[in-house]
């Protein structure tokens, strides 16, 4: 499968249209999401997760896009899984059947929530700052984690200059305390939006407040 970010006319109609250009190259789309609008520019901002049949090149998928007037595609990639508010709704409804294991769940399921390729939990609570808990992917951090530390709210990361983190967008959450956090990291883009680091911030209160009644 994979994964198109664009950015549309906020009307009637564009997503549509987009759609139309994407089934004249046999794309089959998957998933639809709408993950910002833009009301200052009267645009929208929509993740499309599409498959094609075999012998057609993904190429395609862009030059459809780009096809359709006043489209831009600013983001396209390969993609592994499902994600959007249904993902959201299935973290949620884990994390509430195992509220002992909220936070740990979250962070397992923060790849697919966030179309990103891993998270981590960041301990930096102790004598030392440590790697909690890592999804597969995660790359090493070194001595960089420290430095997000401490951590007052949900925000996007600067990526370090770090083998294996300098190709990579970041956004981070604080957990039970601003020294014990969640980041969640994609390879090369696309930037996290303002709506993604608010989910991510509903996420990591929510898990907090349902691991607090366990």
């Amino acid at each position: 499968m994979f994964l198109l970010r664009l950015i549309i006319p906020d009307r009637p109609g564009s997503l549509g249209t987009v759609a139309t250009a994407l089934g004249e190259v046999s794309a089959d789309i998957h998933a639809i999401e709408i993950v910002e609008h833009r009301r200052e520019n009267g645009t929208a901002v929509d993740d499309i997760v599409v498959d094609l049949p075999p012998g057609v090149l993904p190429d395609r998928l862009v030059s459809a896009c780009n096809s359709v007037p006043d489209v831009e595609v600013i983001w396209f990639s390969r993609y592994g899984a499902g994600g959007g508010l249904h993902m959201d709704l299935e973290a949620v409804e884990q994390m509430t059947s195992s509220p002992a294991e909220a936070i740990d769940l979250l962070v397992e399921q923060g790849p697919a929530v966030l179309h990103a390729d891993w998270a981590a939990l960041i301990d930096g609570t102790g004598a030392d700052v440590k790697v909690a808990l890592e999804t597969s992917a995660t790359p090493e951090f070194g001595e960089v984690a420290a430095a997000w530390l401490p951590l007052e709210k949900a925000t996007t990361l600067a990526a370090p200059d770090h083998k294996g983190l300098a190709e990579s967008v970041l956004v981070a959450a604080p957990l039970e305390s601003d020294r014990r956090i969640l980041v969640v990291g994609r390879r090369g883009g696309p930037e996290f939006l303002g709506s993604e680091v608010a989910r991510l911030s509903y996420l990591a209160s929510l898990a907090v407040t349902i691991r607090a009644t366990a």
